[in-house]
């Protein structure tokens, strides 16, 4: 049973009592009035038809929670995967047109197979790809740029922010709907963050643009299909489209994983088990295949709606069945009501969410850490800000920084001259201005693997400080950090061996680990001679060199 549920992870799951449903239920009409408003208005940010926000809702949550090994994430539209779907298309189709919905299918394929396929190797390492400083610095532009393209909805404006230079003309009832939904939103979160108030004003706000007439005249939702999704089999693009799509899709599946990543951690962490990110990566791309044959655009998983889901007490899987079969209910019953509301409410939901991703604290946090990575983190938001709407730039900017940066680390390995320190550890002598181990001695250590990126690092090192102190007669290497010797390291180890041998200096060796000791002696480097001593311990080796008594 265990194999089988290793593949089909849903067969572990609890079967369903009355007491267990009750609380998923509530639990589910919690997320659920939640995820409702904000999938119809992400559809939106896409640049898709509203009604596949509900698409992107309904089969995708629930074939992504049947295969994942997280049953509480909340997968459907996202900010951040709706922004990048919008921005990978731009130019390409028209937004909303058949050929755009066909564009943003194989962009959901296409990320969604490289999900499968990473999760059903096992290769879920590949998420290490994109650093925290990138996600923070792509999040942060993302979402300024996400409210800047929903305030002309927001304010009525009709036309682009750009014709406010130009003599802008706005639609007032527009403006009141857009900022009276906005302040109630960010009234209810300090207020009263579980009372359904994105769907209390959806509803509200359509009755009233009906009872008015503002729903035939103004900007409004406008009618949406009713009844289930059905298949969809997108045609060909071209390879020159297709080609097009590489680059976003890598990007969407990175940025993707990463949010899956993020809720996924917590809800592991919390239950205090193994997170099994592969398997969590089969579902995310099962859901996104799953949006792609609605007739959708690439789903993730929503952090925010993930927490509201373990906040609202869900235990199992079971409530995102439920949460489904809400979302099954809107799209056969409900679809003619959404047709009446005012698109700038929905703006208002928009904003209302991502405003949580904006936080410039982020970027001056990183700074107190790490000035490196906050540049990366800079770098990233300034090139996503400059390439919009191509965003994905910036976090292809960000990972190729992130690479150069820690190759550069590795091409650079910290490589200190060791001395005593007064409280007994070994630590950088001249940092702590100590004095040298003993007469004749350069005693060294370094902080990484003995491969290809450092050996060269090494040897120049010791053969450096060998030029500048020629009275030196004994190299100590304290090899306890190397913990592997590639090809190169070996090459190299019995070069410098025999560069120490002609000098007549002695190579003492401390505390280094068996699988390098025996890689190094099945090469033949370790052989055994008068100028090389070994020693298991630091304190066996301080005893040798004369500073520690007997």
């Amino acid at each position: 049973m265990s194999k089988l549920t290793r593949w089909f992870p849903f067969l572990a799951w609890p079967r369903p009592d009355a007491r267990l449903l009750r609380g998923e239920t509530i639990a589910a009409l919690t997320v659920a009035v939640v995820m409702i408003p904000q999938s119809v208005a992400y559809a939106g940010l896409a640049g898709m038809p509203l009604v596949t926000g509900l698409y992107a809702t309904f089969l995708p949550a629930l074939v992504a929670v049947l295969f994942s090994a997280s049953t509480r994430l909340s997968v459907g539209p996202s900010a951040l995967s709706s922004v990048l779907v919008s921005a990978s298309l731009l130019g390409m189709a028209q937004p909303g047109s058949a050929t755009w919905v066909m564009l943003a299918v194989w962009l959901a394929l296409m990320a969604g197979g490289i999900q499968l396929l990473v999760g059903l190797t096992r290769s879920a390492w590949v998420l290490n790809l994109v650093s925290s400083p990138v996600l923070a610095g792509f999040s942060q532009a993302a979402a300024l740029l996400i409210i800047a393209s929903q305030l002309p909805t927001l304010f009525g404006l009709q036309g682009p922010l750009s014709t406010l230079l130009e003599g802008p003309r706005f639609d007032f009832q527009a403006m009141a709907y857009g900022l009276v939904s906005l302040a109630l939103f960010i009234g209810a979160r300090r207020v009263a963050p579980r009372f359904p108030i994105m769907l209390v004003a959806l509803a509200v706000g359509g009755l009233v643009a009906l009872l008015t007439g503002y729903s035939r005249s103004g900007a409004v939702v406008g009618p949406l299909p009713q009844g289930l999704p059905a298949f969809y089999w997108p045609g060909w693009p071209g390879w020159e489209q297709f080609s097009t799509l590489i680059a976003p899709a890598l990007v969407l599946t990175l940025v993707s994983s990463l949010e899956m990543a993020a809720s996924a951690k917590i809800e592991n962490q919390r239950e205090g088990r193994r997170w099994d990110a592969s398997q969590d990566l089969v579902g995310q791309g099962a859901g996104k295949l799953a949006s792609a044959f609605s007739g959708a655009f690439a789903t993730s998983t929503s952090f925010s709606r993930s927490a509201l889901t373990l906040y609202a007490g869900a235990k199992t899987g079971w409530a995102t069945v439920i949460a489904s079969g809400f979302v099954l209910l809107v799209l056969l019953l409900l679809t003619p009501a959404l047709s009446h509301v005012p698109q700038a409410i929905l703006a208002a939901v928009v904003v209302a969410a991502v405003s949580s991703l904006f936080k410039p604290r982020t970027l001056l946090a990183l700074w107190q850490v790490d000035r490196v990575e906050a540049m990366t983190a800079g770098a990233t938001f300034l090139i996503t800000i400059l390439t919009a709407p191509r965003i994905y730039w910036g976090v292809l900017t960000g990972v190729l920084l992130g690479l150069s940066h820690f190759l550069y680390l590795r091409l650079h390995p910290r490589i200190i001259e060791v001395g005593l320190h007064p409280d007994g550890s070994l630590r950088d002598r001249h940092l702590w201005k100590l004095a040298p181990l003993a007469p004749q001695l350069y005693a060294l250590r370094m902080d990484a693997e003995l491969d290809f990126a450092s050996a060269t690092a090494m040897e120049r090192e010791i053969v450096e400080h060998l030029a500048a102190h020629p009275d030196v007669r004994h190299v100590c290497l304290f090899a306890q950090p190397i913990n592997r010797v590639d090809a190169t390291g070996v090459e190299m180890f019995a070069q410098l061996r025999k560069l120490l041998s002609e000098r007549g200096v002695t190579l003492h060796i401390v505390g280094i680990k068996l699988p390098v000791e025996r890689v190094l002696a099945r090469a033949g480097a370790l052989d055994e001679g008068p100028l090389l001593k070994t020693y298991r311990t630091d304190t066996e080796a301080l005893l040798a060199f004369g500073r520690l008594g007997p």
